[in-house]
């Protein structure tokens, strides 16, 4: 399984932002397969934003919870995040992941910096 996340480098605060994880050598519906999206904040250690399931249902981090979308296109066989009013602490490194246990597959990563 390969993951590519995609979306824009530079966010201004109070935006949404939007992340696009593309799939590849797997479905995302697979069974026992989760499809998450995790950040590290520079200087800082890895936060799990959440997760969607191969039945589609999704999990959130109580601290994003409430401004925080995970959703699918089975067709394009892609996840999406969606994070809602950003703050500058939102900068970070945002990790696309797939998890059946035990085996854990992570994309590069995509830098988002949130500033003005």
């Amino acid at each position: 399984v390969q993951l590519q996340e995609s979306g824009p480098g530079l966010v201004k605060p109070s935006q949404t932002l939007s992340l696009t994880c593309t799939v590849s050598g797997g479905s995302i519906t697979t069974n026992y397969y989760y499809w998450g999206w995790i950040r590290q904040p520079p200087g800082k250690g890895l936060e799990w934003i959440g997760y969607i399931t191969y039945s589609g249902s999704t999990y959130y981090s109580p601290s994003l919870k409430s401004r925080t979308s995970i959703s699918r296109d089975n067709a394009k066989n892609t996840v999406y995040l969606q994070m809602n009013s950003l703050k500058p602490e939102d900068t970070a490194v945002y990790y696309c992941n797939a998890q059946k246990w035990p085996i854990d597959y992570w994309g590069q990563g995509t830098q988002v910096t949130v500033s003005s």
